[in-house]
């Protein structure tokens, strides 16, 4: 699971140097978070918050020292993120969210100048490598956690929902990092990138966790994204149909022959009236909506805050940004991933394409019910991820990379 077997690749360029895929996962762990789950080994936050960051500032050093040259590729993507830190700092200045909310700016500009020192680098499938290689530690700490404290993996406080206890992971992100991880390799696996055995050595676990884990969002979209990809291999790959059309059976299969379980899963002892408000969500989503504002402030919101709205998580992506970069914050991220998906469809049909396209889809359908498209999260990383797949390598172009990097 942790570094599953992959076939050479076929492409004409090289691979990536080994120090791309180190800043890499110093992104990924950079946007892991701070909160979340009681730890087995009491861990402060200053303490996470302090890993966090030195992960990020590293992770931006060493990019800057393999691209000293400062070498980029164009992207429309990163360039309309970057016109998305403008707007933030520029609402975040009115110090209505406090200094933190300059703090968070100056982390998004870190972050996204460390993307831009990587564009150098993409058009390869190294890095959904890196991607499911880095989230697979993760799972395994999350693994290790619950062999040795069960109780504060299982904590009542969330429902018996499997959480981080080595590091403070919520259900949520385990979910969402599990769903990725399946996701991808089958797309590798699919594409002849990944061999079957260690395609199921990857998925099977990863599986499993995603279901101890009781998140609707991430498993909603695993099976949208998935299908999507699928999709779009259709008329290129036999493999693809076949999946498709076992997934297809398989799935009615399953909800004929199990739809109490999946019900009971799903609901997760909840009453209908708590799941069809979204655990509360509902509430906190009208009172910030209901909440007077000035024209600037809907124009441009009231800058980068913690994604929670009178102390209560706002959990989802549209109203966060629209309460912290306004109307113009919302259009950008329109843009983007609008961006996104005309090029994907534009694409022809190869693996990095359905990798993309999965990705796409996962982050569409998880950004109703969770918050991460208007700052540095794990969902701007699955998008930046998405866009290097887009790039296009004609053969004739240039090489880009040192003989010393190479």
């Amino acid at each position: 699971m942790l570094d599953p077997a992959v076939r050479p690749e076929t492409a004409i360029h090289r691979s990536n140097p080994r120090a791309v895929g180190v800043v890499w996962t110093l992104l990924i762990i950079n946007t892991l978070g701070s909160t979340g789950a009681k730890t087995v080994i009491p861990l402060p936050r200053s303490v996470s918050q302090l890993i966090t960051m030195g992960a990020l500032g590293a992770a931006f050093v060493i990019a800057l020292a393999l691209n000293s040259k400062l070498r980029i590729r164009p992207s429309a993507y990163l360039f309309l993120l970057s016109l998305l830190l403008v707007l933030s700092v520029v609402s975040s200045l009115n110090l209505e969210g406090g200094f933190g909310a300059l703090f968070r700016c100056f982390r998004f500009g870190l972050f996204l100048s460390t993307l831009w020192l990587l564009t150098r680098w993409w058009g390869s499938l190294d890095l959904v490598r890196t991607h499911i290689r880095a989230y697979g530690v993760v799972l395994v700490t999350v693994v290790i956690g619950l062999a040795l404290s069960p109780g504060n993996a299982l904590p009542f406080e969330y429902g018996g929902r499997l959480t981080g206890t080595l590091w403070p992971l919520t259900p949520p992100q385990v979910g969402q990092y599990a769903a990725i991880v399946i996701g991808l390799t089958i797309l590798l696996w699919l594409g002849g990138k990944l061999d079957r055995r260690n395609a199921l050595f990857v998925i099977v676990p990863a599986f499993g966790i995603l279901l101890l884990t009781h998140t609707r969002t991430a498993m909603l979209g695993l099976v949208a994204g998935t299908v999507v990809a699928l999709m779009s291999q259709w008329m290129s790959s036999a493999r693809a149909r076949k999946v498709f059309t076992g997934l297809v059976f398989g799935g009615l299969i399953v909800v004929v022959a199990l739809g109490g379980l999946l019900q009971a899963w799903f609901l997760r002892g909840q009453s209908e009236e708590n799941f069809s408000s979204l655990t509360g969500r509902a509430k906190v989503w009208d009172a910030l909506l209901d909440a007077p504002r000035t024209t600037l402030e809907y124009l441009f919101g009231v800058g980068l805050t913690d994604k929670s709205y009178d102390g209560l998580p706002i959990d989802n992506s549209w109203l966060a940004v629209y309460h912290e970069q306004g109307f113009v914050g919302m259009a950008i991220v329109a843009a983007f991933l609008l961006v996104l998906v005309v090029v994907a469809v534009l694409r022809p049909p190869s693996p990095a394409r359905a990798c993309a396209i999965f990705l796409i889809t996962y982050c569409l359908s998880a950004s109703y019910t969770e918050a991460g498209l208007g700052d540095a999260s794990p969902y701007l990383l699955h998008l930046a991820l998405a866009a290097s797949l887009l790039v296009r390598m004609p053969a004739d172009e240039p090489d880009f990379l040192d003989k010393e990097t190479a």
